[in-house]
């Protein structure tokens, strides 16, 4: 990664199937935008056949539970907990922390129980965290680290499940952890990512200051145990945090309203098949209370909600309060409340995997509602404002399949889930560019080269999508051979 540069992005297209420009970066911004073959004073990148793009933003990111997860057992084909168990067996080394992931138990017909662990692995500790996030199952040794040895079931949910692991990530050495963040963060400009929103549970900002300088723009969310701490230091959305080299920023102020679809726990206006709602979480007075105080620091609020319900009542408080910000995920959307996210100015910020991950899921425990689940295209066209992320680990932070996922509504060979939801690719891509069409003039020059014209790309290429070159503030993070 070189320092700032001053250079020419000469011939390639500005924007999605825009005319040929060339872009000149100097200071860090984008400086000047002209016809092919103006501009000069400044070293050359011949484009030829490629599109510049505004910097592709991931704005959903669980970042330490993602690199825990890429060194965990997957677990995604385990048919039942007896069969998870086993597969986790295989895996055993000792008696250190072995880590599951991908558990899918809204599928299975026997519930996880901590007994299952303890048969096919007696003493060593073992934490298995569902696909979702929201459950993690825990083996009797791993509930005694956390202090938590008189649990009942091993299997931990929502809140509680949130809490266990941050305690079990405070087993890990920092050191070693952050050494996982530096070299999963050193792929991603290859993937044409500019930044991400980290919205993992902890003191957030203080796990960045530590961290090397990273290769992408980073936003760290701050949640409520840390939030009184954040508005004493007097940190503010967008901010730039100290000692980062520029590039860690103060992020949204991260509530969980409800639950998730896996474990039917998603505040719903309707019934599940087992006649439940869901969970409301945080709701109400407690809600608004702590929208109010965060938005009048100057910390916007990043609000999860999954179920209509939920997504109803948080746009009621972001309305009463009268504040901007996000709904993360807005799963289940009512066709009346659709309007409302262009209306208030909320963003919804949407994870296009998770709609076809989650599509079996969903026909089995939302049936007759699926028309306006991950209803991407309904929310576009209300005047919603969309931005994509991953919400990786849940989904792997790779930002073409998710543009591709947005687009075709699958990602494997059935046909596509709800297609009236999809996105056209032009409005796909620009909600991955953090709600960006082309890179403006005198913006932070935070770009995305890309070979060809990916309107005109198929559903293969589309997801294949070359990255030619990724600059952060002009800075070239990645340039291909």
């Amino acid at each position: 990664m070189s320092g700032t540069e001053s250079v020419i992005l000469r011939g390639g297209r500005y924007g999605l199937g825009g005319p040929v420009r060339d872009i000149l970066v100097e200071d860090g911004v984008v400086a000047a935008v002209a016809p092919g073959g103006e501009l000069s004073g400044a070293a050359v990148l011949s484009l030829d056949d490629a599109t510049v793009l505004p910097g592709l933003v991931d704005t959903h990111v669980h970042v330490e539970q993602w690199v825990i997860h890429e060194r965990s057992v997957d677990l995604a084909a385990a048919t039942g907990p007896g069969h998870a168990a086993r597969l986790l067996r295989e895996h055993a080394a000792g008696n250190g922390l072995l880590f599951g992931r991908d558990l899918v138990p809204a599928l299975w017909d026997e519930p996880p129980h901590k007994s299952h662990l303890d048969a096919a692995l007696g003493d060593v500790p073992v934490v298995v965290r569902s696909i979702d996030l929201h459950t993690t199952w825990f083996s009797s040794a791993a509930l005694a680290l956390i202090g938590e040895a008189g649990h009942p079931t091993g299997v931990l949910r929502e809140t509680e499940s949130i809490e266990a692991n941050a305690r079990v990530g405070e087993l890990l050495p920092a050191a070693e952890v952050d050494g996982w963040v530096a070299a999963a963060l050193a792929r991603l400009p290859a993937r044409g990512l500019t930044g991400l929103v980290d919205l993992e549970y902890g003191d957030n900002l203080a796990a960045w200051r530590r961290r090397a300088l990273s290769p992408v723009r980073v936003h760290a969310g701050i949640w409520t145990p840390w939030l009184d701490a954040a508005i004493a230091e007097g940190r503010r959305t967008g901010d730039v945090l100290e000692d980062t080299g520029g590039r860690v920023h103060v992020g949204p102020y991260k509530i969980v309203s409800d639950g998730s679809l896996n474990t039917r726990t998603a505040w719903c206006a309707d019934p599940y098949p087992d006649h439940s709602h869901g969970l409301c979480l945080v709701g109400g007075d407690e809600l608004r209370a702590l929208m109010r105080k965060a938005s009048a620091a100057g910390l916007s609020p990043a609000v999860h909600a999954i179920g209509d319900r939920a997504n109803t009542e948080v746009l009621d408080a972001f309305e009463e309060i009268g504040c901007g910000g996000r709904i993360e995920h807005a799963q289940l959307v009512g066709v009346e409340d659709m309007p409302r996210f262009a209306r208030i100015g909320v963003i919804a910020s949407v994870q296009p995997q998770h709609a076809v991950t989650d599509r079996d899921v969903a026909d089995r425990h939302w049936a007759g509602r699926t028309g306006r689940a991950f209803a991407y295209r309904s929310l576009h066209d209300a005047g919603a404002r969309l931005e994509l992320g991953s919400d990786a680990p849940v989904s792997p932070l790779e930002p073409w399949h998710a543009i591709a996922d947005a687009v075709y509504r699958r990602d494997d060979e059935r046909a596509p889930w709800h297609p009236e939801q999809a996105l056209p690719v032009d409005v796909a891509i620009t909600a991955a560019c953090g709600g960006r069409s082309v890179p403006a003039v005198g913006a932070v020059a935070d770009l995305t080269v890309v070979a060809g014209d990916p309107l005109v790309a198929t559903e293969t290429g589309l997801r294949r999508t070359p990255v030619i070159a990724t600059l952060v503030a002009g800075a070239f993070t990645h340039r291909s051979s």
